[in-house]
């Protein structure tokens, strides 16, 4: 979701309403690549906001770039999900 980088400027209704979600798993849908939500549906008690599509890309931009600055900071290495062991422990 990076690719379409938050911009201010003119209100475009389309960039207002987000798409509709698409079941990823039972109880998870999808709006954007990426970004996984609880079903609508399953939210009975309070019921979930309206968010603008260039809110939902605002904030996981954000999320992106501060991951970013925690590693340049604090990481002395990016462990990748999936990979073997270097050591050849289990």
């Amino acid at each position: 979701m990076t690719d379409d980088t938050y911009r201010q400027g003119t209100y475009r209704r389309s960039e207002q309403e987000p798409p509709e979600p698409r079941p990823i798993a039972d109880g998870v849908v999808s709006r954007f690549e990426h970004v996984l939500e609880v079903d609508p549906t399953l939210m009975r008690h309070f019921g979930q906001q309206k968010q603008p599509a260039w809110d939902t890309k605002r904030i996981v931009d954000s999320r992106w770039e501060h991951l970013r600055w925690m590693h340049d900071h604090f990481a002395d290495e990016v462990l990748v999900a999936g990979e073997e062991s270097e050591t050849g422990a289990e």
